[in-house]
């Protein structure tokens, strides 16, 4: 008898322990984000605030428009043309032509911006390695995947 009100006692302190599945997605993310801020800092990439970054990592390779970006950054078409004002006067992005049409202008990844780029990419293998060492291969493996499908219904910029 005392042994299940134990168990029931253990299990109640556990589900009050454990972190809400959201909080447990944001976690890994938020390591990740400083992680690879700091080794940009470190990399000479000092000069660029976080809020910029998270602007700047939405560019697709090939350009963006700014209302995606907005849209993809969630915030409003001024703030991300402040944040791409700011890239754009500190090198890492610039403003061409959009060869599609003629009236809309997309925003591209500058030489100082593709560095910067291989830097925060080469810090990300280095955390999805050491993950991928902690966890196990097969542990990753499911991770990634059940990731991947998660991102089919929760992904509007899923493609």
């Amino acid at each position: 008898m005392w042994d299940q009100a134990g168990d029931r006692a253990k299990s109640a302190m556990d589900d009050e322990q454990r972190v809400d599945l959201g909080v447990s997605l944001f976690i890994p993310y938020r390591y990740t984000e400083d992680r690879m801020f700091r080794a940009l800092q470190d990399a000479g990439f000092d000069d660029w605030t976080l809020a910029q970054c998270r602007v700047f990592q939405r560019v697709a390779p090939d350009g963006s428009r700014l209302t995606d970006l907005a849209d993809q950054a969630q915030m409003s078409k001024q703030s991300a043309g402040a944040m791409v004002d700011q890239l754009e006067r500190l090198g890492y992005v610039r403003r061409v032509p959009d060869p599609t049409d003629g009236r809309a202008r997309l925003i591209v990844i500058e030489e100082r911006g593709r560095r910067a780029v291989e830097v925060a990419s080469a810090t990300l293998a280095e955390i999805l390695s050491e993950w991928k060492t902690y966890l196990g291969t097969r542990n990753f493996t499911l991770l990634h995947q059940i990731l991947d499908q998660l991102r089919e219904i929760t992904d509007p910029y899923a493609q």
